[in-house]
């Protein structure tokens, strides 16, 4: 996809509230792609969870409501949305021209079950674990697999101008029994998104935001790529999450070989013996 998809009206209502909504842009065949994409990582997941006999892993809770994180490099193809021209083009217009994958994940909401996600900013779960951060907002890209509505879960945005988020990080409280962290307890309900599935979301790591629960009896399918201008470092250095490069003054440096050869390690060189 090279022709442009982000209007000015568009990048201006992300500087000032920091959200923009582009509804339906994910082409179809890369939208089946994602739905196939997410039935195996759900698989992957429940048998995890199996494995270690538990139902609940930080804020995934079986069967109702699952985030998996950052696995992007186990599937063949799933590397082809999250560094494609469709998404350059969302990173370049949100973190500017020099961006990096920061993080990627499932966002599912099983079905009649799916729980509620609480008020935060994305990057209130990194001070959570790094109270000294000092990172720049990064982009959310939320991309819906299904058609959203406030019957099966949708995204509540709390604009900047009524959050008075623009500028800082509040400090977040965990609930009990969900592990979910909470940093806006005010009586605004937020905007609901309504859009089809297909759609992208893209807000900044300040903006407050929750999701309702799912009443429907059909799963809300997230798939959730996040894109900083640069690498966000845990104290020790090393990068939060990860630090995946994706554009540089604009161009997609992406190189799927290097990335390949830094999860599995360089390929042997072939023996010079002889084969007997």
């Amino acid at each position: 996809m090279r022709m442009a998809i982000i209007t000015e009206q568009q990048r201006e209502l992300y500087r000032t509230e920091g959200y923009m909504i582009l509804p339906g842009v994910i082409p179809p065949e890369m939208l089946s792609m994602l739905r196939e994409e997410c039935s195996y990582y759900l698989g992957y997941y429940d048998s995890m969870m199996d494995a270690k006999g538990v139902q609940t892993e930080n804020i995934s809770h079986r069967g109702k409501r699952y985030f998996i994180n950052n696995r992007y490099r186990l599937s063949s193809r799933l590397w082809r949305f999250v560094f494609s021209d469709l998404m350059a083009q969302v990173a370049a217009a949100t973190v500017g021209p020099d961006a990096y994958l920061f993080h990627e994940q499932w966002v599912v909401k099983g079905a009649e079950q799916g729980m509620k996600f609480a008020w935060h900013q994305d990057s209130g779960y990194v001070k959570w674990y790094n109270p000294t951060t000092q990172h720049k907002p990064y982009v959310t890209c939320w991309c819906t697999l299904d058609d959203v509505s406030e019957e099966n879960g949708t995204v509540y945005l709390l604009p900047h101008s009524r959050g008075g988020t623009q500028h800082s990080i509040i400090d977040h409280t965990k609930e009990d029994g969900t592990n979910d962290l909470i940093g806006y307890t005010g009586n605004d309900p937020g905007d609901a998104v309504i859009v089809p599935a297909g759609s992208i979301v893209a807000f900044d790591s300040y903006v407050f935001h929750r999701s309702g629960p799912n009443r429907t009896d059909n799963m809300r399918r997230i798939y959730l790529p996040q894109y900083s201008a640069a690498p966000i470092d845990r104290p020790d250095g090393k990068p939060w999450a990860m630090a995946t490069p994706f554009l540089k003054d604009g161009k997609n440096i992406y190189n799927h070989a290097d990335d390949t050869a830094e999860q599995y390690g360089p390929f042997p060189e072939p023996s010079k013996e002889k084969v007997a």
